[in-house]
């Protein structure tokens, strides 16, 4: 049987579905980088984080997400040229999806944005398998976040391989197949902005979190 998991934004706006949501079909962690954290405060939702600065992320195959209402709202953000491809509601500035791009096929949901009235994200995905980039967490870095976890590694990048080869990566939600181009509005912090952001973030925040 095929589970489906609800995503929403906070003020209901935008509403997703994800296919095939199992705790063997996705990849659950924790994220404590830097960028995470930056994202947060822009978009005034430090209240995603964790009290290390940690981002709840749930990697899922692109062609396993849709959106099926408000997707003229979503817009991306990228922090620095080269940098993910972070999208967000703009009516409550809700993450909706972290991607590299289709060449990488994978969107990372911030676990929040799953619907409570399907049982949150422990109910569909069990709970995160992992953490990385403690290194970066605020205060003291969460056991095994700081350094190298080759298990975990070694089981994303089978999940992506699977999707790729599986043909997972088509139809995406947030990438034109023919081109390869996004298919929502993408802005780019400049550097001035970025480094506004840094103060906020860990391993030593000098500045008062933002949240709305």
């Amino acid at each position: 049987m095929h589970q489906t998991a609800t995503l929403r934004c906070r003020c209901g706006e935008v509403h997703g579905l994800l296919a095939d949501a199992a705790p063997e079909k996705v990849n659950r962690v924790v994220c404590y980088c830097a960028d995470c954290q930056a994202f947060a405060h822009h978009l005034g939702r430090a209240d995603l984080l964790d009290e290390h600065g940690g981002t709840d992320i749930v990697q899922v195959a692109p062609a396993a997400l849709s959106f099926t209402r408000g997707a003229e709202r979503i817009r991306g953000l990228r922090l620095t040229p080269k940098g993910l491809y972070r999208w967000y509601a703009s009516c409550c500035k809700t993450p909706v999806g972290n991607t590299v791009s289709p060449a990488i096929p994978f969107v990372g949901i911030v676990a929040q944005a799953f619907a409570s009235s399907d049982g949150g994200p422990d109910a569909a995905f069990g709970r995160p398998i992992g953490a990385i980039h403690g290194k970066s967490a605020v205060g003291q870095a969460p056991p095994g976040s700081d350094s190298l976890n080759l298990p975990l590694l070694g089981r994303s990048l089978r999940m992506v391989l699977g999707w790729k080869l599986g043909g997972r990566t088509w139809p995406h939600p947030l990438f034109e197949r023919a081109t390869g181009a996004p298919l929502h509005p993408v802005d780019m912090l400049s550097p001035a902005e970025r480094a506004a952001l840094r103060p906020l973030c860990g391993p030593r925040p000098t500045a008062a979190r933002r949240s709305s």
